[in-house]
């Protein structure tokens, strides 16, 4: 590898002390190294990162913050298929399994390729009203559909290849791939998968019966999620988020369609922990 640019999470890394390091290191190596022009948009919920200014022949993304920067940088380069490294200037740090403490031994691994290359699902997910597409977007994580009124629940139907798997009343429904079951699925009640499960985790959101629990699905069916209405005299108010990012707002009828994306997140490795004794660790 010589070509390597650094996305920076500038509230992680104010005065890029840590970011700086890592340049002039691996300048001193004899590569080149950018650092992202507008690191700024890193880690806020509604902006993306401005990728147009890496080029295709990086060879790697260097990327500071938490998992939520990988999170944002892992769909923002969803064309580019650029590998990315973690590492891990915030809390849990999934993904980002570079501790700061770890950086430099992490770059010498990563310039004698002593390194393994994880491929990562994505979700694709499609919205549309009228049978017109609305918006679309993808997620490594997971894509949500919650309420956005004020004490309401919202109705929703979940169909897997268009058979009906239930109805649910609550507060909304996580679509889950196994990078994301250690996220906001957790929380809900749902299970952790593997990364390299092949499963799609479907998790209701604090449902009205506790009957309800959460469904796997195959990487390579299809769900849809259709906005009912709870109520005669209320409109739905529901919203689709992407990652955390803001899609749009809801309505009774539209329609949520989502599968596993064509292109996967490349995510390098250089700690030889395993999943399950980094998830031992982190969940103590």
């Amino acid at each position: 590898m010589n070509n390597f640019c650094i996305i920076t999470n500038i509230d992680k890394d104010c005065d890029y002390k840590t970011t700086k390091l890592i340049q002039e290191y691996l300048i001193s190596k004899g590569k080149r190294c950018f650092i992202s022009t507008e690191p700024s948009t890193v880690g806020t919920s509604d902006d993306k990162i401005d990728v147009s200014w890496i080029t295709d022949d990086t060879d790697c993304v260097i990327v500071l913050g938490g998992d939520g920067t990988i999170i944002r940088a892992a769909t923002d380069l969803y064309t580019k298929e650029i590998p990315l490294l973690g590492i891990n200037l915030g809390t849990l740090g999934f993904l980002a399994e570079i501790e700061k403490q770890d950086i430099i031994p992490a770059i010498d691994s990563l310039l004698e390729e002593d390194i393994q290359i994880q491929k990562r699902m994505m979700l694709y997910g499609n919205v549309s009203r009228n049978n017109q597409t609305m918006y679309e977007d993808y997620a490594l994580n997971d894509i949500v559909i919650s309420r956005s009124g004020f004490s309401r629940i919202i109705c929703v139907s979940v169909y897997v290849n268009d058979i009906l798997v239930d109805t649910y009343h609550g507060d909304g429904v996580i679509i889950a791939t196994p990078t994301g079951s250690t996220g906001y699925n957790l929380s809900a009640g749902g299970p952790v998968a593997a990364p390299s499960s092949n499963v799609m985790m479907i998790t209701p959101i604090c449902p009205h019966t506790m009957s309800q629990r959460s469904v796997l699905v195959s990487s390579d069916d299809e769900i849809t999620i259709l906005i009912d209405k709870s109520k005669k005299t209320q409109k739905e108010e529901a919203i689709a988020t992407f990652d955390g990012r803001m899609g749009m707002e809801l309505e009774t009828g539209d329609e949520i369609r989502i599968k596993r994306a064509e292109k996967v997140t490349k995510l390098i490795k250089i700690n030889q922990k395993s999943f399950y004794e980094i998830l031992r660790s982190k969940l103590r």
